[in-house]
C-alpha cells in the first residue's frame, strides 16, 4: 500500500459544522431488484445485507440530490451559501461530463464567488474531499469567505445494468453533505491517510463515455457505458487493505484504537463490512451502517450514515471519529474527526 498518514497541523483547526442529506422518494425493494438480476429476495439479502435502496425518479440528476442535501447541511451549520468559500462534490456520476456538477450546485444554493470542483475517487470520494476542502481551509488559501461543503452525490440507478447480479442488487441513489469551518483546538479533522493503487483499477470500472471509447454505437451495444466490478477481488482487496490503513493512521498518530468511539464505513456491502469490522481492532468503536436501507450509494454512503447517526445524537462532544472509504482506483480514504457538538464554530 502507497500513501502516508497526515498530521493536520500548523494551521487552523476544521471541522464539521453541520450535516445533511437527501434520499429521493422511491424505495426499490429485492423483489423488483431480484426479479431484474435473475435471483431470489433471499439470495440478496444474504449476499449483501440490503434490504431496500432508493432511486432518484426521472427528472432527478446527480446535482438535484447534491443540492437538496447541501441546503439541509447549511441550515444545520446555521451558515449561508454566501458564506462559502469552497465546494467540493464527490461523485463519480457526474450530471454530465463538464462543466463540473459542483458549479450546478454553487448556482443553485446562491454560493457566489464560491471555488467549485468535483472530486471522482469513486467510493472513497467523501473522504478526499473532506481532507482536501479541510486541507484548503486549514491553510488559510486564498477565498472569499472561511467555511466549505463538501457533497457525497450519486445516481449508480443510471450505470447499473439491472440484469448484471454482481453489481444491480447492490447499489441505489443519495447525496449527503457537510459544512466545514473553524472549530476549538484540539477538535476537528486531526489526521488522515488518502491511498490509490492504480495497478488494480479494471478491478472497478465504466470503460466507454470518456477519451479511450467515446460514446458510439459500438459501446453502446457492447454494455460499455455500464458500471462492472469484479465483487470477489475488491473483496479481497477491503480485508487485506483496510485494516492495514487504519492501523497506519492510528499509529502514526499515536491513537490507541481502543480511543476510537464511532467507525463510519463506506456501506458498500453489509456481509462484507461484517467480515471485515472483527479485524480492524477497534474494540470500542460503534459502528454506524445504514447499509441495509439505503445500499451501496458510493460516494454518498459516509455522509448519509455520518447525517443520519448526527440526527440521532449519538455524538457527544469530544468523542472521536474515524470515517474510512474504500473503491474503484483502487483507492482507500480513511480519516480521524474529534467531534465538536453544538458544531457552531471554535
Amino acid at each position: 500500500m502507497t500513501g502516508q498518514p497526515v498530521r493536520t497541523s500548523g494551521g487552523r483547526p476544521i471541522g464539521i459544522l453541520g450535516t445533511g442529506s437527501y434520499l429521493p422518494a422511491e424505495t426499490v425493494s429485492n423483489e423488483l431488484v431480484a426479479e431484474r438480476a435473475g435471483v431470489t429476495p433471499d439470495w440478496i439479502s444474504a449476499k449483501t445485507g440490503i434490504h431496500c435502496r432508493r432511486y432518484a425518479a426521472d427528472h432527478e440528476a446527480t446535482s438535484d440530490l447534491a443540492v437538496a442535501a447541501a441546503r439541509a447541511a447549511l441550515a444545520d451549520a446555521g451558515i449561508r451559501a454566501d458564506q462559502l468559500g469552497w465546494i467540493v462534490v464527490a461523485t463519480s456520476t457526474p450530471d454530465h461530463p463538464q462543466p463540473a456538477t459542483a458549479c450546478l450546485v454553487q448556482h443553485r444554493i446562491g454560493a457566489t464567488g464560491a471555488a467549485a470542483f468535483d472530486l471522482n475517487a469513486v467510493c472513497s470520494g467523501f473522504v478526499f474531499a473532506l481532507v482536501t476542502a479541510a486541507g484548503l481551509l486549514s491553510a488559510g488559501a486564498a477565498a472569499p469567505a472561511p467555511y466549505a461543503l463538501v457533497v457525497g452525490a450519486d445516481v449508480y440507478s443510471r450505470i447499473i445494468d439491472r440484469t448484471d447480479r454482481r453489481t444491480a442488487v447492490l447499489f441505489g441513489d443519495g447525496a449527503g453533505a457537510v459544512v466545514l469551518g473553524p472549530v476549538r483546538p484540539g477538535y476537528g479533522l486531526t489526521g488522515s491517510l488518502l491511498t490509490s493503487d492504480g495497478a488494480l483499477h479494471e478491478l472497478i470500472e465504466v470503460t466507454a463515455g470518456g477519451s479511450r471509447a467515446p460514446a458510439s454505437e459500438k459501446t453502446l451495444a457492447d454494455g460499455g457505458h455500464f458500471f462492472r466490478m469484479r465483487g470477489r477481488a475488491v473483496g479481497e482487496y477491503v480485508l487485506a487493505e483496510l485494516p492495514r490503513a487504519i492501523g497506519r493512521l492510528l499509529a502514526a498518530h499515536r491513537t490507541d484504537p481502543a480511543s476510537v468511539d464511532h467507525f463510519i464505513p463506506h456501506q458498500a456491502n453489509g456481509v462484507l463490512l461484517a467480515k471485515a469490522l472483527p479485524g480492524l481492532g477497534l474494540p470500542r468503536a460503534r459502528t454506524h451502517l445504514t447499509v441495509a436501507e439505503h445500499g451501496n450509494t458510493s460516494a454518498a454512503s459516509i455522509p448519509l450514515a455520518l447525517d443520519d447517526a448526527r440526527r440521532q445524537g449519538v455524538f457527544g462532544d469530544g468523542e472521536l471519529l474515524l470515517l474510512a472509504g474504500f473503491g474503484g482506483g483502487m483507492s482507500l480514504g480513511a480519516a480521524l474527526l474529534r467531534w465538536q457538538d453544538g458544531h457552531r464554530g471554535p
